[in-house]
């Protein structure tokens, strides 16, 4: 691959260790190659047709080590466009990977019981909206922490973290969103330091399962007493 003419340049934004966003220029490189079976074995599997991408990032950055990615893919990559979509793709790996912790240890989907196909699959789409509500108020907290609560959280839902989990002294200076998600962090053990990162995904689920519970005792108290 280092013998292949450069093919273009992508920009990809990423945060260092500290949180703060920064942007790389990687250095793209494609070619189309055949791939032959093992020794041996030509007759029971046929050549491949693959596409190698490798992209280099094109300085040495200062304190973190040099972005390089190799993939190898089966589908047509002919232009720059083309290899920057499997590029973005593949980018996305590590958001999906995310969703399905989130699916598996937070909804705990497979210590289902259920004994049908259908079952199961009714269960997994509720799952999933679940699973993605809490990825989607991890991200856009860290993303956009000054948007308002209510584009995540229901009235109701501020209303009982506001009475349930008082201000520390960080999410009393943090931004409107981003002081609510802290609040419903806390109720999932985030201690909520100065010296901490965002709140993750595993302290998130765990704050919404109880947030959960006191919005359900909250809305049967007032339907019984008034």
């Amino acid at each position: 691959m280092e013998q292949i003419q450069l093919k273009g340049l992508h920009r990809v934004k990423l945060r260092d260790k500290k949180g703060r966003p920064m942007t790389a220029t990687l250095e793209l490189r494609y070619q189309r190659m055949t791939v032959l079976p093992p020794i041996g074995k030509h007759k029971r599997y046929p050549a491949l047709q693959l596409t190698i991408i490798h992209a280099q990032e094109r300085n040495a950055p200062r304190g973190r080590a040099r972005i390089e990615w190799k993939l190898v893919t089966d589908m047509p990559v002919r232009s720059r466009a083309e290899a920057v979509e499997k590029l973005n793709w593949y980018a996305m790996r590590w958001k999906i990977e995310t969703f399905h912790k989130i699916l598996k240890s937070g909804c705990r989907a497979e210590e289902s019981k259920l004994r049908t196909a259908d079952r199961l699959a009714n269960l997994i789409s509720v799952f999933c909206i679940l699973s993605w509500r809490i990825f989607w108020l991890t991200m856009i907290s860290r993303s956009v922490p000054q948007a308002p609560p209510e584009v995540v959280f229901t009235q109701n839902e501020i209303e009982l973290l506001g009475r349930v989990v008082q201000d520390s002294p960080r999410s009393a200076q943090a931004p409107p969103l981003l002081r609510n998600s802290i609040k419903l962090a806390r109720l999932g053990g985030y201690l909520a330091r100065a010296s901490d990162p965002a709140p993750g995904n595993t302290v998130m689920w765990r704050g919404m399962r109880r947030l959960i519970d006191i919005q359900l005792g909250y809305e049967f108290a007032l339907t019984r007493y008034g």
